[in-house]
């Protein structure tokens, strides 16, 4: 048999307590009944529509489980705007496609973890349970899961010869071509641009007349050289204050190559190779000039060749960037001497003009313009492996992108100048090669020698990780 109690209301006879049920007995709800009251048990109730792009914008309810399909677009769910403490949401990756078509959680006017930013979620199959905490921190995750911090998202990524953990930043380092992927491109209240050095091949050196003690080459003149410091904001003439915005793909890393010196008497050497990475290129060195070839312009132009009816001297910073990417080439000795020889410029560094001979030189030191340095926190404690250290301007910084020195019609036809002090692996009387990455630019050759090749280029990339 059967018995149905029928009320409206029960109300406690004595004291505060209500016992509903008896021991060991369950208390149900009907199907189709809701409670009040009770509060909630850090479970939330799913909502089994499953949402979809055409759905989005979405605006979560307390309480609320939700389902999103984002397997033909994003998807924009934005949390309560008005949030208590205990407010809770979940959210489930209906189709795993949250790493093709992402999920943005709009934080409702409420901070994520203490920070004033949205959340993109990029996980594929990610579950996720936002709780409301208080007016401080705001929204912030009650499960395991693997994105570390709500608001806050950082750039990760993979590729180069050598990465290079420093603190909070990473810095992937190319001496060759390769591939920079990046499987997050993190938010602007973690990180989501990444500094860059691409430096370009330096140009090969001319080659001088074939007599001893006539007509005298330039030398080549450096890569490209362009950088940003958004990471490191240390004081520099060349460096971009910005660096570049990512997005979730494979960037190709382009590595020029130096170019050849001259092996003909009388003639130029050739010009160096660019180096790329994502929007920015950096132009190979130009070429050192010999008697009337004209020196080629690039990153940093060739130095002009010695003779009667001499060529130009190279441009520098062609094409055109801002802020510029090198230097035009030195002059040559210009009348005097020997007639008709003249002592050969110097090839245009990314710091400075390539150096010229006074008139009526034939034996000065034609050095190649200094190369520009990159300060030593830029690649952390490991920076003394790249680039070169010499003692002008930046003692701790990293310089690339020298020139290469100019030749001098001396007795036996040796070049001359160049010298440590330029800086930035350009050729110079002592190491007369461009030094392998760092895009300086090759000397000029004798008669009895060749022109020297330039120095391969260098690209690094750096960005905050965590």
């Amino acid at each position: 048999m059967t018995s149905t109690i029928k009320v409206n209301t029960i109300t406690t006879e004595s004291g505060s307590t209500l016992t509903v049920g008896g021991c060991g007995k369950t208390v149900a709800l009907a199907s189709g009944a809701s409670q009040t009251g009770f509060g909630r048990t850090g479970t939330v109730d799913w909502d089994t529509s499953i949402k979809v792009t055409g759905d989005s914008p979405i605006t979560a309810v307390s309480g609320k489980g939700y389902f999103l399909n984002t397997s033909a677009g994003t998807i924009t769910i934005n949390l309560p705007t008005s949030p208590s403490a205990g407010d809770i949401v979940s959210i489930k990756d209906y189709a795993r496609t949250f790493a093709t078509y992402n999920v943005t959680v709009g934080r409702g006017g409420s901070n994520m973890d203490g920070t004033a930013a949205d959340t993109p979620l990029v996980t594929n199959g990610l579950s996720v349970t936002f709780i409301y905490m208080d007016a401080s921190k705001g929204w912030s995750f009650i499960n395991d899961d693997t994105t570390s911090q709500a608001g806050a998202v950082y750039v990760a990524a993979t590729g180069g010869n050598t990465t290079i953990t420093d603190g909070d930043y990473k810095i992937h380092v190319f001496t060759g071509p390769g591939t920079l992927c990046v499987s997050d491109a993190g938010n602007s209240a973690g990180s989501n641009t990444v500094d860059y050095l691409v430096v370009a091949g330096g140009g090969g050196g001319g080659k001088n007349s074939s007599n001893p003690g006539y007509d005298s080459a330039g030398g080549g003149g450096a890569g490209g050289m362009q950088y940003s410091k958004n990471t490191v904001p240390t004081a520099h003439p060349i460096a971009s204050a910005s660096g570049v915005p990512v997005t979730v793909t494979c960037y190709a890393v382009v590595v020029g190559g130096g170019g050849a010196g001259s092996s003909s008497c009388a003639t130029k050497g050739t010009a160096g190779d660019v180096s790329s990475f994502h929007t920015i290129t950096s132009a190979g060195g130009g070429s050192g000039g010999a008697s009337a070839s004209s020196p080629l312009n690039g990153g940093s132009g060739g130095g002009q060749g010695g003779g009667s009816s001499p060529g130009g001297i190279g441009t520098g910073n062609d094409p055109s960037t801002t802020p510029s990417q090198g230097h035009p080439g030195g002059a040559n000795a210009g009348a005097g001497g020997y007639s008709p020889d003249r002592a050969g410029g110097g090839g245009g560094g990314a710091g400075a003009v390539g150096g010229s001979v006074s008139a009526g030189g034939n034996s000065g030191n034609a050095t190649g313009g200094v190369g520009a340095y990159v300060p030593g926190p830029w690649f952390g404690p490991t920076s003394p492996t790249y680039g070169q250290s010499p003692a002008p301007l930046a003692p701790n910084g990293r310089y690339f992108a020298g020139g290469g020195a100019g030749a001098s019609p001396s007795a036996d036809g040796a070049p001359y100048g160049g010298g440590d002090a330029a800086g930035g692996g350009g050729g110079h009387a002592c190491s007369t090669t461009g030094d392998v990455n760092t895009g300086g630019g090759g000397a000029a050759g004798s008669a009895g020698t060749g022109g020297h090749a330039g120095g391969s280029g260098f690209v690094a990339i750096r960005y905050k990780f965590q």
